[in-house]
């Protein structure tokens, strides 16, 4: 297997480079994490309609163009790197590569495409209080009767909960774990709002009270669709995560070169040039371990271990960029006008998402035999 991006992936990468380099500077994302949606509607069209992003590796028979998760790969890593405000994960990461892992066609002919066309936001409601992302951890209950399934319960860190128009609940029957579809405005919804320390990514709470839902494939076999769509948006995030890393590496060196003390540039100094070096060795070798799992991606015996490494790693080479790109700045990275701490702050909570790097270090020891 040869990992190296074709012509077509290398001119999607530019593509959607200038793209959000036009919709997503800084004072956009400022502006747009400040609000409830935490997104522009009219950027979002043009994201679903203009690029076909939202149907990248949709099949074409939903809706999509058909395209593979190496495409993904590359459009989630200039995502990280813009820091979009936008529920671009939540609909293709996790509710699209959810339906797609259910053995339950009439429901992706009912749902993908209002997802490929970005008419439908989406997201998966799957955490709850105890904060687990394993199978145990899901406690909410499902009930069934002769008019159908109705959930009750909680789920937390749901994200882009508030405007989402469907939501993917994965709840428990008395046979196991399964999935449910509930619409925006179904009896016994609400949807609240949580404030968390990345503005850039919401997330809400969702309850459920006696909520009717629909249930997607078959009863307690819910289980394994879930977990590979943990997987593959773990690559997902793992591949945000270069692009963020790899911004606040250029950032730091790019002051590095331009801030001036003792007479001479700080990067002429042994300690910013050893962060410098260790940074850029850290992104380079994050940015392997994201492209590999997203190359992967279809490997059912390869793609869980490739992304529990790529989360693992991907999350704390994120997060030691981004606080060292606060070190090489000095005072002025620790003030609120600067970007650095939007970055250091996306770079924590996706660092929590799915599962901290210890969580995910344990899991691809369990999946390799150790």
């Amino acid at each position: 297997m040869i990992f190296a991006f074709t012509e077509e992936q290398e001119q999607l990468h530019a593509a959607v480079r200038r793209f959000l380099t036009e919709k997503s500077p800084e004072s956009e994302v400022r502006r747009l994490m400040e609000t409830v949606p935490g997104y522009d509607a009219g950027v979002w069209r043009q994201a679903a309609r203009q690029l076909g992003l939202t149907g990248l590796a949709i099949p074409e028979k939903f809706g999509g163009s058909g395209s593979g998760y190496v495409e993904l790969t590359v459009v989630f890593e200039e995502m990280g790197r813009a820091l979009l405000c936008a529920p671009f994960f939540a609909t293709v990461a996790l509710a699209a590569n959810l339906l797609l892992s259910i053995d339950d066609e009439i429901a992706k002919a009912d749902y993908l495409p209002g997802l490929a066309s970005g008419d439908v936001i989406a997201t998966v409601a799957l955490a709850e209080p105890s904060g687990r992302w394993d199978e145990a951890g899901v406690s909410l209950a499902a009930t069934g009767s002769a008019g159908g399934w109705t959930l009750t319960g909680e789920k937390l860190y749901v994200l882009d909960g508030a405007v989402a128009g469907l939501f993917l609940v994965v709840a428990r029957t008395p046979a196991g774990v399964s999935v449910f579809a509930v619409e925006s405005g179904a009896p016994g919804l609400t949807v609240q709002p949580l404030a968390t320390v990345d503005q850039t990514r919401k997330q809400a709470r969702v309850l459920l009270d006696a909520t009717p839902a629909r249930l997607l494939g078959a009863e307690g076999a819910g289980w394994p669709a879930v977990s590979r769509m943990l997987d593959l948006a773990a690559v997902a995030l793992a591949a945000e995560q270069v692009g963020g890393a790899q911004r606040v590496l250029d950032m730091a060196v790019d002051y590095a070169k331009t801030r001036v003390q003792f007479g001479k540039p700080i990067g002429s100094f042994q300690a910013i040039k050893h962060k410098c070096a260790d940074m850029f060795l850290e992104v380079e070798s994050a940015r392997s371990a994201a492209y590999y799992g997203g190359f992967v991606a279809e490997d059912v015996d390869e793609l869980p271990i490739a992304a529990s490494l790529a989360k693992a790693y991907c999350s704390e080479a994120y997060l030691h960029a981004a606080a060292e790109n606060i070190q090489i700045h000095g005072g002025i990275g620790f003030t609120w006008e600067h970007p650095a701490h939007l970055y250091f702050k996306r770079a924590k909570s996706s660092e929590l998402l799915f599962g901290d790097p210890a969580y995910h270090r344990e899991l691809l020891a369990q999946r390799i035999g150790i």
